[in-house]
């Protein structure tokens, strides 16, 4: 009977967490500029990143029944019309699967940044697996999306995995990794000529695994929907870029 009473008593906590977190009023978060030389190294960015931003978490539980919560948090700053973003992320399994730009990252262990410039509803999904393997494209809606051609990426997205880039199958026993990404403005295919500074936007980052054995979607900033559904600018924070 006690343990049937702590049961509930779990259950209970779990659904007022979720519905805590849904209310809460959206977050916003202000993306610092680095002053520094153009020709900046992805070691430098991660360096920078470390030395001059905040550490920011990636915690929140949306859905109940997904309650594993590995430790995800991140670092953004700008810089020469480039966004920075250093992620940091502790968990039980990892995955790296998928070999392709443009495949199913988010079914690998995967860290992401969805990103709304204009505040309008359309919205960049920058999809990332733990070994940097990148999914990106652009559009107002899970089923509206517009790929951004692979060449491009591979030619303006810079990436580096403490896990290195090449493919495996789940690995336990627990592991922490970390990720460096140099996102320039060029890449934002449906923005051409767009600055960054002094830009008010909206977005959300997330931490993934939907084909790990325990799976699992966090978010920075809440998401109000029954089931897993990362594809909801609605529920995005503000960024602001000083």
């Amino acid at each position: 009977m006690l343990k049937k009473r702590r049961s509930l008593l779990f259950f209970l906590f779990l659904i007022f967490a979720s519905c805590n977190a849904q209310n809460e009023a959206p977050k916003e978060l202000k993306v610092k500029e680095i002053i520094t030389d153009k020709n900046v190294t992805l070691s430098q960015v991660s360096e920078l990143l470390e030395e001059q931003t905040e550490l920011h978490s990636i915690n929140i539980i949306n859905w109940d029944t997904f309650s594993y919560t590995p430790k995800a948090d991140f670092r953004i700053a700008h810089a020469n019309n480039q966004i920075w973003l250093k992620y940091y992320v502790t968990e039980e399994n990892i995955l790296a699967q998928v070999d392709t730009i443009n495949g199913g990252v988010a079914g690998d262990s995967c860290v992401e940044f969805f990103f709304d410039p204009k505040a309008d509803g359309n919205y960049y999904n920058f999809e990332f697996s733990c070994i940097g393997m990148p999914h990106l494209a652009y559009g107002p809606g899970r089923r509206a999306r517009q790929f951004v051609d692979e060449e491009k990426i591979k030619e303006h997205i810079e990436i580096t995995s403490s896990l290195g880039n090449e493919p495996f199958a789940e690995r336990t026993g627990g592991h922490s990794w970390e990720m460096t990404i140099i996102i320039p403005a060029s890449i934002l295919n449906a923005d051409e000529g767009i600055q960054l500074k002094g830009l008010k936007t909206r977005a959300n980052f997330y931490k993934c695994g939907d084909r790990t054995s325990e799976r699992h979607y966090l978010s920075w900033n809440a998401v109000g929907t029954e089931t897993p559904d990362f594809h909801r600018p609605e529920y995005f924070g503000s960024l602001v870029f000083e």
